[in-house]
């Protein structure tokens, strides 16, 4: 019997999309557009969120946002409503955009005259995190009810990311969530990510959360 061939891959198999989004982050610089990847479970609160992030800078930034989702366009109808630019983005059954797609969601968008594009990603802690979609910053929202163990069960998204929203704090209360544990095993993945503890549904904790995302965008704008 011949003796098992060994191939040693030298490349990752992400290399090309990996390529494709530096491409795109550096057109987005020329263009001054700061896009934020927004990411999280479903059922985190991720509408909700963005929709108290756009009342909070809508007066101060011009925004537009792109909705990801598998099928339907119920989250692109909310976000529209509050005046600001919309498109749906539909996967065709892919739990993830890359950095082509997102490229092309760009250009749907018809970003020529805003200062921040926010791509609300698929809901999922595991496939959206694997692909750099070009954004110039990631962030993640981990819900309260998901529980304080969710950084020690999908590492990686709390490693890509540069900040974490911990929504819902209104029902922590009601659940067995340690907030400084989950603090802490989210630096362990991650020392440099920014932290807010936050609640969508009250406002708690959102002025920290939109002041640093305005800090950045206004950052991007003037380097």
């Amino acid at each position: 019997m011949d003796a098992v061939r060994v191939l040693e891959v030298k490349q990752s198999v992400f290399a090309g999309n990996d390529r494709r989004a530096e491409a795109l982050r550096q057109e987005l610089k020329a263009k001054r557009l700061f896009l934020l990847n927004l990411m999280s479970s479903p059922g985190s609160g991720k509408t909700t969120t963005l929709t108290r992030t756009i009342e909070a800078l809508r007066n101060k930034l011009r925004i537009g946002v792109m909705e990801a989702d598998i099928d339907s366009d119920v989250d692109a109808k909310a976000i529209s409503a509050l005046g600001v630019r919309t498109i749906q983005l539909h996967t065709g059954g892919m739990c993830h955009l890359d950095a082509e797609m997102t490229a092309q969601g760009l250009a749907g968008l018809q970003t020529g005259d805003l200062d921040l594009a926010v791509l609300e990603n698929i809901g999922n802690l595991v496939c959206p995190a694997e692909f750099d979609t070009g954004a110039v910053k990631n962030a993640m929202i981990l819900s309260v009810p998901e529980g304080d163990d969710k950084p020690l069960k999908y590492p990686l998204m709390f490693t890509v990311c540069d900040a974490v929203l911990i929504n819902k704090l209104d029902v922590l209360p009601y659940f067995d969530f340690d907030l400084e544990r989950c603090k802490e095993r989210i630096r362990m993945r991650n020392p440099n990510a920014a932290i807010f503890p936050v609640s969508a549904r009250t406002g708690e904790g959102m002025d920290a959360w939109t002041a640093w995302l305005e800090a950045q965008v206004r950052g991007w704008q003037q380097d």
